[in-house]
């Protein structure tokens, strides 16, 4: 899979590009924290509704092999709750697939689409499916596998009438999705300034005590990186900010 040519970054803007509602669809708990919580907490300011759509419990993560793996599900179902609650939100949807072993299968397609047929999101915030070599860590298999069904479950599963019949029959009837962000991904073309949330995501990522991301020095790691998307987006000294790629779905 090859992306398009990056465009100039363009500066988001809820004057310019107002959203309602927005899902944001991740492989493992803490995906979302360390992706784009700082942009949820500007949405969630802005009176922007936001639910989250977690593929897995994450019970793969950790590295304590006393620990039963029924157990770390449970720590991390409650730390990404309590994640969710330090950027103002409270929809979360997990949906319990296996971690470590999510796949683009049509049954992780018609469970997304069941969350954004049911929502109703004006935006949906995905991983990419692409691979980025310069941080492998950014692509585990699972984030790849989650953003390949997000994007098939927002075109066409979500806006089909004939794909997954038996969402029909629970009422849940198509539903067309306006915009497509990717995250982490190998290229960018929107930014979200995020100076005024930045410390939202670092509370949201101490949440998660049990991937390390409680570690003292995490503010000043998302701060530089921050620092040096708003850079990238020509936003002035001192401004952060957190990168997406926009697809068409149009």
């Amino acid at each position: 899979m090859t992306s398009p040519p990056a465009a100039p970054l363009r500066v988001w803007s809820h004057d310019d590009q107002p959203f309602a509602r927005v899902l944001v669809i991740c492989a493992h708990p803490d995906d979302v924290d360390f992706g784009c919580s700082a942009t949820v907490a500007a949405f969630v300011k802005a009176g922007i509704e936001v639910a989250y759509c977690i593929a897995t419990d994450g019970e793969a993560g950790g590295s304590d092999r006393t620990q039963s793996r029924a157990d770390m599900a449970t720590v991390r179902r409650r730390e990404q709750t309590a994640a969710a609650a330090a950027v103002g939100v409270s929809d979360i949807r997990f949906l319990g697939f296996p971690d470590g072993r999510l796949t683009a299968s049509l049954e992780l397609r018609r469970e997304f689409t069941r969350a954004i047929r049911a929502f109703g999101p004006d935006l949906v915030i995905a991983p990419s499916p692409e691979r980025r070599w310069d941080v492998i860590f950014a692509s585990h298999p699972d984030h790849l596998a989650a953003g390949e069904a997000a994007v098939d479950a927002v075109y066409p599963d979500a806006r089909n009438p004939f794909a997954h019949p038996e969402l029909l029959e629970e009422g849940l009837e198509p539903f067309t999705v306006r915009a497509l962000w990717l995250m982490v991904g190998p290229g960018s073309n929107v930014a979200v300034d995020v100076t005024d949330t930045l410390d939202q995501k670092v509370a949201a990522l101490a949440c998660h005590e049990s991937q390390g991301a409680a570690d003292p020095s995490m503010a000043e790691r998302m701060a530089d990186w921050a620092r040096g998307n708003a850079a990238s987006a020509g936003l002035p000294d001192g401004r952060m900010a957190e990168l997406f790629f926009s697809v068409s779905t149009g």
